[in-house]
């Protein structure tokens, strides 16, 4: 298999390429918004604004994408252009972002994933399980990230609340954060995030009634974890057709 990197001078790109090299896996190329000739893990990295072109001429067997959601889009469209699978672990899409991945994914093969680790995967499971088993119980959840993340909450907790609610087969009131006089409502759901380090990812969900608690904690030790991930996807994703899919969804095919 060989790949193409987006972003690659980025947190997630560099440990993109890393995981890529550790594996022999095959970089095409890779490029970031400012790519200025310098070199990744032995990569040179180009300007983003020769994506297409270098798709064209390469042709990788999948695109790893890293980045922020407009750049994503765009190099989806330029994938569906060029009929080049895409993976991409950008999060914080809004619903026209998500539309445009979408419409991308009529023409090659679009897979979205908020968090690749396997873990969190069976963190989302018996999230699932607990909330089912103990539907008085009340909920809060509490995500923390590097001090770089952008969007809040995570894509991971934004995943966790819709598992929830489900398990709760109803939407609840999603509270960020307390502040003043702020009494608790039956239905609510509390939502915490932090900013702070260099801290990976870490996802914490908290049962508490009936004179009791449990807590269901998911914490990433490296970035690795994501890439190795991202990279188990893209070899998937490779032998499907055009389709829009989503990591959590195929993560037990891998």
């Amino acid at each position: 298999m060989n790949v193409a990197v987006t972003g690659a001078t980025g947190r997630m790109g560099r440990t993109v390429l890393e995981v890529a090299r550790e594996r022999g896996i095959d970089v095409a190329f890779a490029v970031n918004r400012n790519g200025d000739g310098q070199h990744v893990e032995g990569v040179p990295v180009q300007p983003a604004s020769e994506f297409e072109a270098l798709l064209t001429a390469e042709r990788p067997d999948a695109v790893v994408d890293f980045t922020g959601p407009e750049s994503a889009v765009e190099y989806a469209r330029a994938c569906a252009e060029t009929g080049v699978p895409l993976v991409t672990g950008t999060t914080g899409f809004s619903e026209a972002d998500i539309a445009a991945l979408e419409e991308a994914a009529t023409e090659t093969p679009i897979l979205v994933g908020a968090n690749f680790s396997r873990g969190v995967q069976a963190l989302l499971d018996a999230v699932e399980s607990a909330v089912t088993d103990l539907p008085e119980y009340d909920v809060e959840l509490m995500e923390t990230h590097h001090n770089g993340k952008r969007d809040a909450p995570s894509g991971t907790a934004k995943i966790l609340l819709d598992r929830i609610e489900e398990a709760r087969e109803g939407e609840s009131d999603r509270v960020h954060g307390r502040e003043g006089e702020a009494p608790r409502d039956e239905d609510e759901i509390g939502v915490h995030a932090r900013r702070a380090g260099d801290i990976t990812g870490e996802h914490e969900v908290l049962l508490a009634g009936n004179h009791e608690s449990l807590e269901l904690t998911h914490r990433a030790g490296s970035r690795s974890v994501f890439a190795e991930g991202a990279l188990d996807a893209a070899a998937w994703l490779r032998e499907q057709s055009a389709d829009y899919y989503r990591f959590e969804t195929i993560a037990s095919q891998l």
